[in-house]
């Protein structure tokens, strides 16, 4: 770039940059917002499973020594919890996409 002389220039940086910029910072927030999001998104999905999971098992008394004992329930509560959090991680049934999607308008909606 040249000036009215002639004279080549390089145009100086208008600040120093220290630090992220405002915007950068807005994306930040902004991408961990989303994470939070789909956290609560992919728990809530968890938390559905796990009362359904809980639902089919209610009658399953279990054989052999320790059948039909109260350790059956904790462990089956367990059991059932850990099985809601997989499926949820691996894509669940679709609840999670669709609380991620309205959590996601309802704060777009908040910020105007």
């Amino acid at each position: 770039m040249a000036n009215a002389f002639g004279i080549a220039t390089t145009p100086a940086p208008a600040t120093l940059a220290f630090g992220p910029t405002p915007a950068a910072m807005t994306r930040a927030a902004g991408a961990m917002t989303n994470a939070k999001a789909r956290a609560a998104a992919q728990d809530f999905e968890a938390m559905f499973l796990n009362t359904m999971f809980s639902q089919m098992m209610t009658k399953t008394d279990g054989e052999g020594p320790f059948g039909g004992s109260q350790a059956t329930g904790v462990w089956r509560s367990f059991l059932t919890q850990e099985y809601a959090k997989s499926f949820a991680q691996a894509g669940g049934i679709g609840i999670a996409k669709d609380v991620y999607s309205s959590l996601l308008a309802h704060q777009e909606a908040n910020a105007k």
